[in-house]
């Protein structure tokens, strides 16, 4: 990093010539950092954990850079609104409050003082420029190394428990290493970290010991940096790789219960946040109205807690909730590396022809078959398209937005809803019915009823996963083969996975590989669990199709995992039920306030007006503004609770549709009958 002189060097190029960018703000680096301060030391190991092909220096130049044109750009943006403030007047009022001596003091201060504020505020806007760009850029790595971190310490139990299979199946340590650095697809960042020792082995004629040693300081998971250390020390005392493996696959999956029950106290006392959380608009509501009755509050006010502050609150917490609850990692599928006639045809939509294309040419009955095998996908999509929704929820969208906004737009044309705010008013939930409930109902119930029924059919798929599992591994050690072993579990079973057997089976009996038939199979449903099964049993078959012990294996760790995800549906279950009463309570408030004060207070105030009334003069109460704002503070309510109990249920935002149209359903019912 240094130069003969000790100095840092005038200019580096890095990556070529081609990042200009960096190499224009290098020389400043030298006058802001120490050349081996502990800052660059740091940012170096996290430019490495997170994969980042930079070297401090640079990435801090280019840091810099950004930092200094974003903040010259917000430091002209702040002269300028400092000039705008003192055009208007509103930089000549009292300063601070602070008297001045009449004289050549307070002549000074009044000829400086617009100039002094148009310059502190251009320099406040500038530091916050400077800040947000320079600390936007290197709060990156920091970013990316803590997600890798955290996909490797969610993967680690299940990628030892794959090592430890295939060790079972007879493959060396070289070849297990090997295996893992290909298993990107299912074991994401953990077969990456053993890429990085694969490739300096193979490109840089490394020691593979020399390579685990070397990707150990580089690691952003101490969980897996302890692995390989010890690791490194079973192949330097020739230990038995097998029985090690077996010890860290129980270590780490007793780690991933305890790191399960550490997120789910989280989520719980999350959940006990969120009570106040959602309580604190209402609280701020009722203030207001009280406020806005006695003539001292403004309707913005109410307009920002009502459409500003209950939105942001609720997406605060998704994102607080999104950094504690931990999601599945990776897609589901499963690619292969080496090239398959069979799967190179497995496309998407209408232009998927299936097992037709492998065989065009060769006999002429098969080009008929896909010269008319197009037309056939398209009628049948057309008369089962129910099929094709429940395999990809969101295309509902490609019908039901445009429905939506046909149906609205006919009713606004026609003069069924108002076309101004003043009418909105005037009619509150009838408005409110047809440009929001209408359009919600619209869009989210179909999501919901073709997501619930994906998911159904994916958990029914996996609820006997590990007795079918347990049964091929018993199958398998008698003797049979592994196809053998699959046919066999499926003229026994009865359930979904069974099916799929007799699917693999004829296909391999029509000429299909047994491995490109499961890796078929996987990606059909492309469930990440799921996938990391079919992949240890492709690879364990390759060697050999007597792998009754990986089948088993694999069985007790899909049996640790469904222990798992019982455990985290039940305790999540009180989550849940938290979120909801909690907008239940909310909504019979909300109800109650309309009911029993606003409607009392407007009668009140109208018998005030007319003179038939006695007592204490009210300020105007506008009985229908206040029920729209109410309406519509339950409704945004309504959604932000449904996604938030969907994600804190299953780790995404779809499953929260059906709480969403469940919640709204109940407000608008409720809303009916008060409104």
């Amino acid at each position: 990093m240094s130069s003969e002189t000790g100095d840092w060097p005038t200019v580096r190029t890095v990556e070529g010539s081609a990042d200009r960018f960096g190499n224009a703000f290098y020389p400043v680096l030298s006058y802001l950092f120490e050349e081996d301060g502990s800052f660059i030391e740091t940012l170096e190991e996290k430019l490495a954990q997170a994969r980042m092909p930079v070297t401090a220096e640079m990435y801090l130049s280019r840091a810099i850079g950004v930092g200094l044109i974003v903040g010259i750009t917000l430091w002209l943006v702040g002269i300028g609104i400092g000039y705008a403030f003192a055009a208007t007047g509103l930089l000549s009022g009292p300063l601070l409050g602070v008297p001045l001596p009449e004289g050549p003091i307070e002549t000074v201060v009044r000829t400086l003082r617009i100039p002094f504020l148009v310059l502190l505020l251009g320099f406040t806007f500038g530091s916050l420029g400077f800040a947000l760009g320079f600390g936007g850029l290197i709060a990156i790595p920091y970013s990316r190394a803590n997600a890798r971190r955290r996909e490797i310490n969610m993967l680690l139990s299940d990628s030892v428990s794959f090592m430890y299979a295939l060790s079972i199946g007879g493959l060396n340590q070289l070849e297990l290493l090997e295996a893992m650095a290909k298993a990107e697809d299912t074991y994401g960042e953990v077969a990456r970290e053993f890429q990085a020792i694969v490739q300096e082995t193979n490109t840089l004629d490394t020691d593979y010991r020399t390579a685990i040693r070397n990707q150990m300081e580089h690691s952003p998971s101490d969980d897996l940096r302890e692995f390989l250390v010890d690791m490194l020390a079973v192949i330097n005392s020739g230990g038995d790789m097998t029985s090690f493996l077996d010890d860290k696959k129980h270590k780490y999956l007793r780690s991933a219960k305890q790191e399960q029950k550490r997120t789910l106290d989280v989520l719980e006392l999350l959940g006990e946040m969120y009570i106040t959380l959602s309580l604190f608009p209402l609280l701020l509501v009722i203030i207001l109205v009280i406020m806005k009755m006695l003539g001292n509050a403004s309707e913005l006010m109410l307009y920002i807690t009502v459409y500003v502050l209950i939105p942001l609150i609720a997406v605060a917490f998704l994102i607080l909730v999104t950094t504690v609850k931990q999601d599945e990692f990776g897609d589901g599928y499963i690619r292969p590396r080496e090239r398959s006639e069979w799967l190179e045809t497995q496309d998407t939509g209408l232009r998927d022809l299936g097992l037709i294309t492998s065989f065009t040419g060769t006999y002429h009955i098969f080009n008929r078959i896909e010269s008319k095998k197009g037309l056939q996908e398209t009628v049948d999509l057309l008369r089962h398209p129910h099929l094709f929704f429940r395999d990809n929820p969101l295309y509902t969208f490609a019908i039901s937005v445009p429905a939506s906004i046909s149906l609205v737009g006919a009713a606004a044309l026609s003069g069924a809803v108002p076309l101004t705010w003043s009418g909105v008013i005037e009619r509150p939930v009838w408005a409110t019915f047809v440009y929001c409930y209408v359009p919600l109902f619209l869009i989210v119930t179909p999501l919901a009823v073709f997501h619930e029924w994906d998911q159904y059919t994916r958990r029914a798929l996996l609820d006997n996963l590990s007795d079918n599992l347990l049964k091929l591994s018993t199958v398998n050690d008698t003797g049979a083969t592994t196809l053998e072993s699959i046919r066999t579990v499926s003229e026994t079973s009865s359930d979904e996975l069974a099916d799929e057997f007799r699917v693999i089976y004829r296909k391999v009996n029509y000429g299909m590989r047994l491995k490109e038939s499961l890796i078929e199979f996987n990606n059909k449903y492309h469930i990440p669990r799921l996938a990391r099964t079919v992949k240890l049993i492709t690879k364990a078959q390759e060697a050999s199709s007597h792998i009754s012990e990986v089948l088993s294996t694999a069985a007790k760790a899909s049996e640790v995992q469904d222990d798992l995800a019982r455990e985290r549906r039940s305790r999540t279950l009180m989550q849940v039920a938290i979120v909801l009463m909690t907008y239940v309570t909310l909504l019979g408030v909300m109800a109650l306030l309309k009911v029993q004060f606003i409607d009392v207070m407007a009668e009140f105030d109208s018998g005030q007006a007319s003179g038939t009334g006695a007592g204490m003069s009210i300020g105007g109460v506008n009985a229908d503004l206040l029920s729209l704002m109410f309406f519509h503070a339950v409704t945004i309510q309504a959604v932000s609770a449904g996604l938030i109990a969907g994600y804190l249920r299953d780790a995404t935002l779809r499953a929260g549709a059906k709480f969403v149209v469940v919640l709204l359903a109940v407000s608008l019912a409720v809303w009916m009958v008060v409104g």
